[in-house]
């Protein structure tokens, strides 16, 4: 029982994340000073630490050795790194909307991942 509960609260923590995600890179592209928002600044992290530690409890259940684990955590730290620039570090706002549909596509993947339990997710 405690399993399928964390799976939905990692799964839900995916979609807020996503989704605040989507709305932080409309407002870095555009400028928006609600990017610097309380909401903006600490939303995110708060949604993003639940839904970490609730994929370790998850990957701790079915165990790390399994490939499709490993295929997720690359694409998480790709996802961090690429989100990033979608953000905060992007010089200009096109690089950072390229960014931003870059990470999202990386995301998308993650969830294939999870879905489908292969490495290669939707494409395998």
């Amino acid at each position: 029982m405690t399993y399928l509960y964390i799976k939905h609260l990692h799964a839900t923590a995916a979609i807020v994340s996503i989704v605040l995600f989507i709305i932080r890179a409309v407002w870095s592209v555009k400028g928006s000073p609600r990017l610097q928002s309380g909401f903006a600044r600490i939303a995110p992290h708060i949604i993003d630490t639940i839904l970490l530690l609730a994929g370790i409890y998850l990957a701790s259940v079915v165990g790390w050795h399994q490939p499709w684990i490993a295929a997720k955590i690359v694409g998480l730290v790709l996802y961090i790194g690429i989100g990033t620039l979608a953000i905060k570090r992007g010089k200009t706002p096109a690089s950072r909307a390229a960014a931003a549909v870059v990470a999202v596509l990386i995301f998308a993947y993650i969830v294939s991942v999870a879905v489908t339990k292969q490495p290669l997710g939707w494409f395998a």
